[in-house]
Formats: structure tokens, sequence, C-alpha cells
């Protein structure tokens, strides 16, 4: 398969990892949960985990495919809009918010 459109993930957290199996036709994902989440990958689609560096790479011949399997991928944690952890595109930005102001004088 010549592989035309690529969609690049990162994952930001302590413990978040990914690893491809059977060829590129199963992802894993330890995400913080209890379990860990697989996802069966669309014939036109085949995913590359790098182990070291958190990335995950979706590539395919059909660009509606790749980046709708992208966009499932990146809905099992989003990313969060305090910390920045979550499932991020390789060319996302996240601003954060600030968190709450602590009153000092008041428990």
């Amino acid at each position: 398969m010549e592989a035309k459109y690529f969609r690049f993930l990162k994952l930001v957290g302590t413990g978040y990892k990914a690893r491809a199996e059977a060829g590129g036709r199963l992802l894993y994902l330890k995400l913080g949960y209890s379990h860990e989440v697989e996802m069966t990958v669309p014939p036109a689609v085949r995913v590359f985990c790098f182990k070291n560096d958190n990335r995950i790479v979706c590539a395919g011949i059909d660009k509606e495919r790749t980046h709708q399997f992208a966009a499932s991928v990146r809905s099992c944690k989003p990313p969060e809009v305090y910390k920045g952890k979550g499932i991020l595109y390789a060319d996302e930005v996240i601003k954060l918010k600030p968190g709450k102001k602590n009153k000092l004088g008041k428990k």
C-alpha cells in the first residue's frame, strides 16, 4: 500500500503509551484508564507507533478515512485545557486556561 495521506498524533501525559500490532491493523492505547483501549484500524489505513517518542502515525490512501480514524483515536482522550494532557495532533497548539485563583483569608 502506497500511503499518500498522513496524520501525526502525539500522546502527552505520564504513562500514556501506544502500540500497534498485527501489521498496523490493531492499535492499543494506555491512557490512564483501568483498561487498555483497543482500536481496530480500517482497511485503507495503517498505524505506526514510535516507542520512545509517544507518537502515532496514521497513514492511508484515502484522506477522509485516514483523518477520520485519527479523529477517533484523538477522541479517546481529547486534550484537556488546564494541563494540556491527552492525545493531540502533532501541529496542534493548546491554549491553557489558568486555574482557580486562591483567595487569601478564605477557606
